[in-house]
């Protein structure tokens, strides 16, 4: 077992009669990504906010690099990270002037020239904060986190508006971050982000942890169907799919047949099935499980404000 640089057991924390936190326990371990997701209230911001020291909890036992966050703050800040979900600077402050304001606050820093050219931003040293883009701004916030070389950081909906590519290059730079051998906790509301980036997910709704596990453990765990999907050219007889015994069911919506089975064999079953029957098909594609499927199977469907 990997050396945990994050314990969390029993935190409760509460606003009147909401448990925001209602008795979690979980373990971050040294050197991997691991993410928090949930609905709007679901207790994510509080648990994140009790980690890393700005918020007391009203009981429980945590520990951060071995230090209790809240009774240990100015030394524990010194060894981790802080990216918040939301952050702004004065418009008229340089990008320079950023760093050297933010470099004040560690007693140690790494060299700033080499983190802002890994980062794009080394052209920009002497642009103002307003006139950066929406990725650029973000990529600012990585590097005033990461000025003290801190051991863990903590990463909050990193990527909430930016547009597909700017998150793309914001997810490479997150991996090439922990292949320096850093450990991240993040937050986001975007399935395919946690999907993609985190070792281990923590699904929280209503306070609790509802699922802990790697993103594909979470997907095998709600057994959901492949569906295999296709259109047919020309007369098709849609029961003679029953035939096919590893297929669960099938149906047809609209122009397309949409096939479902657990048994891995049934999209080779079916298009056997489909070219030895001299069926024309095309536009065949297959659609599995997504840690989105789980989150859902979770938390629910509807809306939360």
């Amino acid at each position: 077992m990997s050396e945990a640089v994050v314990e969390v057991k029993n935190l409760c924390k509460s606003y009147g009669k909401i448990k925001a936190a209602d008795d979690i326990s979980f373990e971050v371990s040294k050197g991997e990504i691991f993410g928090l997701v949930g609905p709007n209230g679901a207790g994510k911001t509080t648990t994140i906010e009790c980690i890393e020291g700005l918020r007391k909890s009203d009981s429980g036992n945590l520990k951060v690099l071995g230090l209790n966050p809240f009774k240990n703050g100015r030394l524990l800040k010194h060894h981790i990270g802080i990216q918040l979900q939301e952050s702004q600077l004065p418009g008229r402050l340089k990008v320079w002037e950023s760093i050297d304001l933010f470099s004040s606050f560690y007693h140690k820093n790494i060299e700033s020239t080499p983190l802002l050219n890994d980062l794009g931003l080394e052209d920009k040293k002497s642009s103002y904060f307003c006139k950066l883009s929406g990725g650029q701004k973000q990529r600012l916030f990585i590097a005033l986190a990461l000025l003290n070389n801190p051991d863990l950081i903590f990463l909050d909906e990193l990527t909430t508006g930016l547009d597909p590519q700017a998150r793309r290059a914001t997810w490479d730079l997150i991996t090439g971050i922990r292949e320096k051998g850093k450990t991240i906790f993040l937050t986001t509301h975007y399935m395919d982000e946690a999907e993609r980036l985190c070792d281990r997910v923590a699904i929280m709704d209503h306070g609790k942890i509802m699922a802990l596990d790697t993103p594909q453990n979470l997907i095998r765990n709600i057994s959901m169907e492949t569906r295999l999907i296709f259109n047919v050219i020309g007369d098709f007889q849609l029961a003679s799919l029953g035939n096919i015994r590893s297929i669960s069911k099938y149906e047809k919506s609209g122009d397309k047949i949409i096939v479902y089975g657990h048994d891995k064999k049934m999209v080779k079953d079916t298009v056997s099935f489909l070219v030895n029957n001299n069926i024309d098909f095309q536009d065949l594609k297959t659609e599995q499980g997504t840690l989105e499927n789980a989150f859902l199977a979770l938390t629910g469907k509807e809306i939360r404000n």
